[in-house]
């Protein structure tokens, strides 16, 4: 008798945690975009706000994240809830501009797309010029897709948190392929580091692993996104306003986020990477945001 009670409460316990996993997701407001082919994009609600930009945390920061400064949004703005889809590119654009992506990486509908450049996405033909075309002649709000600024990027990751990663201190070492809280969160080094062919190797579906306090997924790991900024030695005169860095001597852009096989150090919301407009590689995606 105590043995089926014990197992009627652990069912109740399971079916609670259930519930209030669901009821937080749910919580956050989403707006889905329709794409041809019956696909869809979902997008959530970035409250406006501030919070301090940049890190000097030990082990956690690069020259390039100093000095930490203040951002604030005085209006809200969407983002994509995941990173865009291989079917979401198909959908939009057709066909891959190189060669698309292979089993080796990940290749199937959910899984992010990759292997594509800044150009590819934010240059003349490119992904968000065919997304707002088509937002345009469906009548689905405004027209105004683009690639994050580094700024919106790293408000929308810290979700309101303060410390190296959204969910707070953790166990994991910068520079350590362990299993560590962050397993939780991301695709990295320590649970993702077999080879080419292992279930433990490449990206993996969107949405696999817990969002943000913003309902956003996928921010520290699975594929480095693109931003709309140049790259810069340090955050000497970055704009406070959240908008992009733009110089026009600069060609170099950022990503930001870690990918699938990348250390802690590079999968939290401070790290920084850069690259020309038209490279490509396994480990460049994109998520998108939609301003006012």
């Amino acid at each position: 008798m105590k043995s089926t009670k014990r197992l009627q409460i652990l069912g109740l316990l399971v079916l609670c945690l259930h519930l209030v996993a669901g009821a937080a997701e749910t919580s956050v407001p989403v707006t889905t975009i329709s794409l041809p082919g019956g696909v869809s994009l979902d997008l959530v609600t970035i409250p406006s706000g501030e919070f301090m930009m940049g890190s000097d945390a030990p082990g956690w920061s690069d020259t390039d994240e100093v000095p930490v400064h203040k951002v604030t949004f005085a209006k809200p703005f969407e983002m994509g809830k995941f990173e865009v889809t291989q079917r979401q590119w198909i959908a939009v654009m057709g066909k891959w501009p190189g060669n698309p992506p292979g089993e080796c990486n990940g290749a199937g509908d959910s899984y992010p797309a990759y292997g594509i450049s800044w150009t590819d996405i934010a240059g003349a033909n490119g992904f968000i010029e065919k997304l707002n075309e088509h937002v345009k002649s469906t009548k689905q709000g405004p027209a105004t897709f683009r690639l994050p600024s580094e700024a919106e990027w790293e408000y929308a990751c810290r979700a309101g948190s303060s410390t190296p990663f959204f969910f707070g201190n953790t166990d994991c070492e910068p520079n350590s392929c362990t299993t560590c809280s962050l397993s939780n969160y991301a695709w990295f080094c320590g649970n993702n580091s077999g080879g080419c062919g292992s279930p433990t190797h490449g990206s993996k579906p969107v949405g696999g692993k817990l969002p943000n306090a913003f309902g956003l997924f996928d921010m520290y790991g699975n594929v480095r996104e693109w931003c709309q900024d140049m790259s810069h030695t340090s955050y000497d005169g970055a704009p406070t306003d959240g908008s992009a860095w733009i110089t026009p001597d600069a060609t170099v852009r950022v990503l930001r986020g870690g990918y699938w096989n990348d250390l802690p150090s590079a999968s939290s919301r401070r790290f920084a990477s850069y690259n020309g407009p038209d490279a490509r590689n396994f480990s460049f995606g994109f998520r998108v945001v939609r301003a006012p």
